[in-house]
């Protein structure tokens, strides 16, 4: 695939997220705007199996290299109509934050803007606000205050992207095949936890991961242009904490609901007593309220956020039941 084919430019093509944004580029029946199949330029560090089958009907040229890399990068965005950041790491390797999520963002970045690239979008996340509860926010509705390196650098990376001219997406909880981080964790909360955490109550913003791959594509490819700037990329109708633990019981992937509730602080005391992977940190991120205002960005992409990330479990149910299953089981 020669430089200046119009290419999609695609980084994490092979992640999460990215693989699902992948399918929404390639399949023009995903995007539903009634556009061609585009052709996807995905920079990965090795080939991914099965590489040469991707379903779709659009084609994908696989590049071989690291974010890092500037002989990688260069030359990348040539003639690309868009430029898609998904990649990111989030492990706890502050020097690998800090490489992957704020520098190989400012090579990319800088590389979209020298070659002109028609539209480039870039992936964050909510965790840049914090892990005190969050209520209603608008986008930078209250000051930036992230808990970590991942967040930390992932806040510097944003910079980098809107002086690019970005659209900047800022998820809160994605759920869906592929997810190996959210419902592991709340099926560790949950035994930990053996109790409704303060009823329930609490409202996340949360999106299926295939809903959040269409949204990405529109923003790209679609119709209608994003004006640049940051939007929070999750379903408008916040979830409670309670039914989002209901349903995954309802599909066999967590425990059934426990009789006891149990206020916030009984909850606290009972997971500082039992040790595990799952920290505090995460438990209030699921427990307390963390929503925020996501509508805007379905509005100006014109596409409908569909039912919710709740009615969506049971596509993704099988999958994380066959995640969770204790090994050697069958």
């Amino acid at each position: 695939m020669p430089r200046g084919d119009g290419a999609v430019v695609l980084t994490g093509a092979t992640g999460f997220i990215g693989s699902h944004t992948l399918r929404a580029l390639l399949d023009p029946g995903e995007r539903s705007d009634g556009r061609p199949a585009v052709a996807v330029r995905a920079l990965v560090r090795s080939l991914p199996e099965g590489h040469s089958s991707v379903e779709g009907a659009g084609s994908v040229e696989w590049v071989r290299g690291d974010l890092t890399d500037p002989d990688a990068v260069r030359g990348l965005c040539e003639g690309a109509r868009a430029v898609v950041h998904l990649a990111s790491y989030i492990g706890g390797d502050e020097r690998l934050c800090e490489a992957v999520n704020v520098e190989g963002t400012r090579l990319l970045m800088e590389e979209a803007a020298r070659a002109g690239a028609g539209r480039v979008v870039h992936l964050s996340t909510a965790a840049v606000y914090g892990s005190r509860p969050h209520r209603g926010i608008a986008v930078d509705g209250i000051p930036a205050e992230p808990g970590s390196a991942v967040s930390r650098t992932r806040l510097a990376g944003e910079a980098h992207a809107r002086r690019a001219g970005a659209v900047v997406l800022r998820p809160g909880i994605v759920l869906g095949a592929g997810d190996r981080w959210v419902v592991p964790a709340l099926r560790e909360l949950v035994e930990r936890v053996p109790a409704a955490w303060d009823g329930g109550r609490a409202l996340l913003t949360v999106v299926d991961v295939g809903d959040l791959g269409r949204l990405i594509a529109a923003v790209a490819v679609g119709a209608r242009a994003v004006p640049p700037g940051v939007y929070h990329a999750g379903h408008p109708e916040p979830v409670r904490i309670g039914d989002l633990l209901a349903e995954l019981a309802t599909h066999g992937v967590l425990p059934p609901r426990p009789d006891a509730d149990w206020p916030l602080p009984v909850c606290l005391e009972r997971l500082r007593e039992t040790p595990g992977r799952a920290s505090e940190r995460q438990f209030t991120l699921a427990a307390e309220d963390h929503w925020y205002l996501a509508d805007e960005l379905w509005k100006l992409t014109g596409r409908p956020p569909g039912p919710g990330p709740l009615s969506r479990l049971a596509d993704s149910a099988a999958w994380y039941r066959a995640l969770l299953r204790p090994s050697g089981s069958t």
